[in-house]
């Protein structure tokens, strides 16, 4: 039996003018941080061209965003419970919109390396306080779904729109827009926000637990860096290697810790609730599934069907617009049919259009239906992510919403940053040669493992998900 939404007694049916501008404000802030993940893909070519960067470390603009992004989120999140959600997200506003401006100022690669760390560590900062905020403003039932069917949808439309954005600013102005387009939407939030947003905060604040923090931010940063090594080396490589046993072991040791402390900064109570830890698994697999076939398909585009950068990521507006669509949808599919159940219908959509993308042949007649497939796959993908979101946030107390959101925006980054080296590895694998029909064949292995993935962990979360509700 699945679970269906119903609204706790006293909270408001509808969206009061307050609430409409905390979530006009909080979700503009989370588009903001979406976008920032692939405005950058599109303008690394130029951007290494203009600032001297060597080929072979272009890679780093988006690594060192990447890797604080994702190792620092869990502890910002923690942070954020302790200190205030909105002083947490303000100041990682401040910092956002100093770092884009350097960024765009920026005259070298070390100046730009070092913005992409900082606007890296705001996202940590801004996105869990920004989702906790979020949940904590609107109460659990169809409000707090509504909210979270937007901000998932302003999310994923955000990678979509990322990549379109960088490019026609490349293409119009200079890649330097893609910093500075971040600092009058950081600026405007950042005026508006503290009349509105009311602050989020335990009466008793405990301890921060620092053996905790260290072990495992050093151990997700360890984790994240080995998996990049692995799109630029290889999976046999040392440099893959050694930095993923050295985040499993940190990892271990940060589990240990957990156990002994009085004020754990993830209390393993919380990640021992179905809800917690299977929601977040079924949100891993969403985020690594669907990002690394925008990688795929972005290959497909201008490896097989000889796009421009430009052209393929204006391909992706569709799937920019399922992802909409979803959003939309998923709050009213879950009120009526329960979590579990969109869950599983979001999951076997975005099964099913992923399959379809095996019949992509080597000329542009297969465009039509690549189109019509990551509609099609974006609208599944929509309703996985509000399902895990939604679930993965509820049956917490407020105090537990910033660790919970830590958590979520975690699976998220670790998704996004796994998804493709791995796909591109599996890709280049099974590419029997050189040529158009060669990458196409090893295209559409990834594909198929993509596919594989996709129902598989959607069924799995559903399964356990279903259990905790009997």
């Amino acid at each position: 039996m699945s679970v269906v939404a119903t609204r706790p007694a006293g909270a408001p049916a509808a969206l009061t003018p307050r609430l409409r501008l905390v979530l006009v404000l909080l979700l503009a802030a989370q588009f903001m941080l979406a976008v920032d993940f692939s405005i950058l893909n599109v303008a690394l070519p130029v951007i290494g061209a203009g600032l001297g960067f060597p080929l072979d470390r272009l890679q780093w603009i988006g690594t060192a965003f990447a890797l604080c992004a994702a190792g620092f989120t869990l502890l910002f999140g923690r942070i954020a419970d302790l200190f205030g959600r909105r002083r947490v997200f303000l100041g990682g506003l401040v910092v956002l919109g100093a770092a884009s401006l350097t960024g765009g100022l920026a005259t070298g690669p070390e100046v730009l390396v070092a913005a992409r760390v900082f606007q890296g560590l705001a996202t940590a900062a801004v996105t869990p306080a920004g989702l906790s905020l979020l949940t904590t403003s609107f109460p659990e039932g169809p409000l707090r779904e509504r909210a979270l069917g937007l901000n998932g949808a302003l999310m994923s439309a955000g990678f979509t729109t990322g990549a379109i954005l960088g490019g026609l600013l490349t293409d119009l102005l200079s890649w330097r827009w893609a910093f500075f387009v971040n600092v009058p939407v950081a600026l405007a939030v950042l005026l508006v926000a503290p009349a509105v947003i009311a602050e989020s905060r335990p009466a008793e604040r405990p301890g921060l637990d620092v053996p905790g923090a260290v072990t495992v931010t050093l151990g997700l940063l360890a984790v994240v860096l080995g998996l990049t090594g692995a799109g630029e080396h290889g999976w046999g490589a040392p440099a893959t290697l050694l930095p993923l046993a050295a985040g499993g072991v940190l990892l271990l040791v940060f589990v240990a810790v957990e156990r002994r402390v009085s004020a754990p900064l993830v209390p393993l109570g919380v990640l021992g609730r179905r809800s917690v830890a299977w929601g977040n698994v079924t949100g891993l697999v969403a985020f690594f599934t669907e990002t690394s076939l925008v990688f795929l398909l972005t290959l497909y585009l201008q490896e097989v069907l000889g796009f421009s950068p430009l052209a393929a990521g204006l391909s992706f507006g569709v799937l920019g617009a399922g992802t909409v669509v979803g959003g939309a949808l998923a709050p009213r599919l879950i009120g009526g049919l329960g979590v579990g159940r969109v869950l599983w219908a979001g999951g076997l959509v975005q099964a099913l259009s992923t399959v379809a993308l095996l019949g992509l042949g080597d000329g542009r007649s297969s465009l039509w239906l690549l189109l019509a497939a990551t509609f099609a796959g974006g609208v599944g993908n929509m309703l996985v992510i509000v399902g895990f979101m939604v679930t993965a946030t509820s049956g917490l107390a407020d105090h537990e919403q910033g660790l919970a959101t830590g958590l979520a925006t975690m699976t998220q980054q670790i998704g996004i940053t796994m998804g493709t080296p791995v796909m591109s590895a599996v890709a280049t694998a099974a590419m029997s040669g050189t040529g158009a029909l060669a990458v196409l064949g090893g295209l559409k292995t990834a594909i198929a493992l993509n596919a594989a993935l996709a129902l598989l962990g959607t069924l799995a979360g559903g399964v356990f998900l279903r259990a905790r509700a009997r």
